[in-house]
Order: structure tokens, then sequence, then C-alpha cells
């Protein structure tokens, strides 16, 4: 049973209990009534043909609320985007894919390059971006939610849950992200357990009272994968392109917004996806997702008015170690009294990665301070490029075609 204590300066809704799902649906397809409602699902091809996926779909085709679902494709082929095509053609809402890699996605990509307006390199930032922008391209939706394709626990109330707070006009958030716990015969989460708030509250101890800090490190999963957000949000914020993007997008959202408008709400009782393996180079796996999540919160605090420097970095992984083996320590009490296998030796290992991942992304840092993988906002697109709105959603409905 979950708590309802709240923490921090943002709302957090907890789960305590089942809600009939139809009579959720009834409530929010009133409000989207009003107040529209689409979904992204960021997607590879290969997770066709995983066991998570049509999962998803079997509950998605019951959702009545979805005035559209955009599915924004990674890397692939004109025969797997057909594929594709007809993979997710059984659901009963209107869908339209993004097909990322295909020749006109790929004109309009080297527009923006053309432009000074980089939209970065392929990856799920960017796929996610595009897809924003084809939501905004005709205004279709006002409440925009999104979540991954490889939750293998997945119902319909995560999307429930997701939705509720922002197209509820009596609650009146401009942002919901997603929270849960990860397990099952043990604990899972590892890079949010061991790097992420170890590290964040590392840098609040070096810097002192920073607010945006304190906002961070009240979120009770930041890696989470799944948020909803208002179309003017999807408007004005800028998506990271790289492994920084979770992070980058809660900093967006609060140089846009204000806490009070900000939530957190609690999806499911517990939640499992498929686990990155951990890597020991800085180009792949948790190591490279650790440098580029590391970096992200030095560009945060730099912003902020803090100076970066080699002596700023050597203290910081002292300062990260120590909250880490305390996490470590804390996270093994927690397994053994729940009965869950824990290597407490494994998990230090993965400590000195991220030890390492935190060097690295120092030294990165250091060599191009002025470096951000941050994708121009579609406002400044808009303004840059008045037709480009036109011309993707045009590039979408032909490939849809």
């Amino acid at each position: 049973m979950s708590d309802f204590h709240q923490t921090g300066p943002i709302t957090t809704l907890h789960k305590l209990g089942q809600v009939n799902p139809e009579e959720m649906d009834r409530r929010i397809k009133t409000f989207a009534e009003k107040h529209p409602v689409a979904l992204i699902l960021p997607s590879l091809i290969s997770e066709l043909e995983g066991e998570a996926l049509p999962r998803i779909l079997d509950a998605l085709a019951s959702v009545g609320y979805l005035s559209q679902i955009v599915v924004t494709l990674g890397l692939a082929t004109a025969d797997e985007f057909a594929q594709a095509r007809t993979f997710f053609g059984r659901l009963p809402q209107s869908v339209h894919l993004i097909w990322n890699s295909g020749p006109r996605l790929t004109k309009l990509y080297e527009k923006l390059e053309e432009a000074g307006l980089s939209a970065g390199p392929d990856g799920k930032g960017r796929s996610v971006w595009m897809a924003l922008g084809y939501l905004l391209s005709d205004a279709a939706a006002e409440v925009i939610a999104l979540h991954d394709c490889d939750i293998v626990t997945y119902d319909r109330g995560v999307l429930d849950r997701l939705v509720f707070p922002v197209v509820n006009p009596d609650m009146g958030y401009q942002f919901c992200k997603g929270f849960y716990a990860r397990f099952s015969d043990r604990l899972h989460g590892r890079v949010t357990r061991l790097f992420v708030t170890p590290l964040l509250r590392a840098l609040k101890k070096m810097v002192g009272d920073l607010p945006i800090l304190a906002y961070l490190d009240a979120f009770r999963y930041p890696l989470a994968g799944e948020f909803c957000l208002t179309d003017n949000m999807a408007r004005v914020m800028r998506i990271p392109s790289d492994w920084g993007l979770e992070i980058g997008v809660l900093t967006e959202i609060y140089r846009n917004s204000t806490p009070v408008h900000i939530c957190q709400s609690e999806l499911c009782d517990r939640y499992d996806h498929k686990h990155q393996a951990v890597s020991d180079t800085p180009d792949k796996g948790l190591y490279k997702m650790a440098v580029d999540i590391a970096k992200a919160f030095y560009r945060v605090i730099s912003s902020e008015g803090v100076m970066l420097s080699p002596a700023f970095f050597s203290t910081l992984k002292g300062t990260y170690l120590n909250f880490a083996h305390t996490a470590a320590d804390q996270y093994q009490d927690e397994a053994l009294i729940n009965g869950f296998a824990y290597d407490r030796h494994e998990e230090l290992l993965k400590v000195e990665t991220f030890t390492e991942a935190i060097a690295r992304a120092g030294k990165d840092f250091l060599e191009k301070p002025d470096e951000t993988p941050l994708i121009p906002s579609w406002s400044r697109v808009d303004a840059a490029l008045p037709a480009f709105l036109s011309d993707l959603k045009e590039a979408v409905e032909a490939d849809n075609a």
C-alpha cells in the first residue's frame, strides 16, 4: 500500500487503490471532448516482435478518449515501415506513423540543418520531437501523453493515471511525470537508484540551496519514460537528442512553467521493462547513458551560475561515492526485508562504472562547455521556417497514404 506523503516543490499523486477502468475512461472522455488527447509511442522495429508491445496494443484498443495515436519509428526500411503500418493498424483509433528515416522526413531534417536548426542525430529524442511537431502542425490535440513500447507489465491504468491530471481542468497541471516501483525478485532501476539520486544529492551538497536541484530531486523516478503535457508546453520546450532526454525535459518544464502546475503520478503497483546492459565503454549501454545524464546536470547548474572546474569534478566524484555507498546500504536492507536477491558486489561495480562516467562527463564538459544536444523548440522552428509544420504534416500523411 502506497503512502500519500507530500515532499518537495511538486505535487505527488499516489496510487491508493483500484479505480474502475470504465469509469475512468468515461471521466477522461468527458474532459477530452473540450481538450483532445493524443498519445505518442516511440517504437523500434524490434519491439514489434517483443512480448510487451502486442499487450500494450490490446490494452490501448479499449481506450475511448484518444483522438489519435502517433507512432514515431526509429531506423526502418520501407518494408519495415509497411510492416509497422500493418501492425499498428489493428488499433481502432486514428493512427499515424512517422517514418523518421524515410526519404520525405530525411529531406525535412536536411532543411533544418540548412537553417541552422539541427534536430540532432537519430535517436529517441529526435523521434519524440518530430512526433510533437506533427501533433502541433494541425493543433489536433491539447493534451499529449507519451510512454515507451517495452513495458511488460502494462495495463491501461498506466495511461489513465498519466493523462488524468493534465486533461482535468479542475487540477490545472501543465505537466505530469509518471513514477512507479521497479522490482521483480530483485530491485531494478539501477541508474536512478545508484547514479541519478546520489549524484543529485552530491551536487546539492556541493553547490548549496539551488531551487532547480531541489525540484529535480523531488521526482520519485526522474528517468521514467512516461509523461503528459499540454500542447503549449510542447511548443516552447526544447528536447535533448541524447540519453539526457528525461532530465532535459524536466529541466525545460521547470524553465517554462511553475512547480504548482507540475505533478508526478504513480502509474501502477509494479513496473518492468527491458533492461540495459552495463557497458565499460563510454559510447554504449548504461555507461553512455550515465555520461549523457551527468552532462545534462552539469549544463543545468552551469546555467544557474555555478562555476565548474577540474577541482569541482574531482570533489564531486568523492562526494557522489559517499552518497552512492549509502544508497547501496539502504537498498541492501530494502532487499533483505522483502526477501529479494541482492548482490552488493555487483551493485558496487555499477557504482564504479558510474563514477568513471561522472569523470568522463566532466572532462567532456570542460572541453566543450557550450555544447548542447538540445533540439530547438517548435516555436523557434515556426518563427524561422513558417511553412515547416505544414510540410511535416504533408510528409507524414503522404507516408501513411
